[in-house]
């Protein structure tokens, strides 16, 4: 299956890698920009937290931990013109009493390592060597994609949000530290790491929102044993579903029309885990793509079941 130079950038994540200081776009919220956050175990990158209105350090906060940080907020520095706009958001959200007052951690992707640390580690391992070696050969020698560029390093960049990024912030802004209020989310390959998270970390993170997961983790779905991989581990990792709540979702239209077919093996094992109504949710929304725009139109629905007040 073949996709358009578009299709590939939205999952490889290309964009503009401005350093300059948030354009004063409609600014809802502060906003404190840390660049070059320096890492023990990933590239150092940007990271922008993101305060609500009336921000009172007397006050204790939910933190939700977002990939792809560039993305979220200003359509006027994103390589495609469009954002998440979780600031307007989250700040209605918050205004109206639907979800608890809550700092957004926005990490930037790395660019061409992007993939890499994004992509489920111990899954990647547990495929057959010779199926590992074929995807990264496959992958480097495709000029149109940044898939494989690295080693998969997913475990490292979890560390890094884990001991380096969280005591920061924790040490550094009002929040609540506990598992019941901090969460982490992510789009596509974001999607694949957030649900990656609750599960290595389920004493950190007390839910997760997955917006169409690429489960596929490349672009073709036939003879492709990672779906199944994903769902393997996950039979074997998924965090207690009395303490922890996982939302999944995806569209009908480009990139995830290929989920399609996925996403219901991945909602059977959320059954066979014990998860119900009370704390897993997938939706799909016909007429969605794959992108900010679709993201954005329906962000309110995974953040008022994860952070609901």
């Amino acid at each position: 299956m073949k996709y358009s130079i578009l299709l590939l950038a939205l999952l490889a994540g290309c964009i503009s890698t401005n350093k300059e200081k948030m354009a004063q776009k409609n600014v809802v919220g502060t906003f404190e920009r840390i660049e070059k956050f320096h890492s023990e175990y990933i590239s150092s990158r940007t990271v922008d937290i993101w305060l609500p209105n009336g921000y009172d350090k007397g006050k204790k906060y939910a933190v939700l931990y977002m990939h792809d940080g560039q993305m979220l907020f200003d359509s006027t520095t994103t390589w495609n013109g469009q954002e998440w706009s979780v600031d307007e958001t989250l700040q209605q959200l918050i205004d109206e009493d639907q979800v608890r007052e809550t700092i957004v951690v926005a990490l930037w992707n790395g660019g061409e390592t992007r993939h890499a640390d994004y992509f489920p580690q111990k899954p990647f391992e547990a495929l057959p060597d010779e199926m590992r070696k074929y995807l990264i050969d496959e992958a480097q020698r495709n000029e149109e994609t940044s898939l494989f560029a690295t080693d998969v390093r997913s475990d490292d960049y979890l560390k890094f949000i884990v001991e380096e990024l969280k005591p920061y912030v924790d040490s550094h802004f009002s929040t609540l530290t506990n598992r019941e209020n901090t969460f982490v989310a992510g789009s596509s390959m974001g999607g694949l790491i957030s649900m990656y998270a609750i599960c290595e970390y389920p004493q950190i993170f007390g839910g997760a929102a997955c917006l169409s997961t690429h489960w596929p983790g490349t672009f073709a779905i036939e003879n492709n044993p990672i779906p199944e991989q994903f769902a393997t581990y996950m039979r074997n990792n998924l965090p207690d579903p009395q303490t922890h709540k996982i939302y999944f979702d995806y569209g009908t239209e480009t990139l995830d029309a290929m989920y399609q077919e996925l996403q219901p093996k991945i909602d059977s094992v959320m059954v066979e885990s014990g998860y119900d109504s009370a704390n897993w949710m997938t939706r799909k929304f016909e007429g969605h793509d794959h992108s900010e725009r679709s993201w954005q139109s329906r962000l309110h629905i995974p953040l008022k079941f994860l952070l609901g007040s």
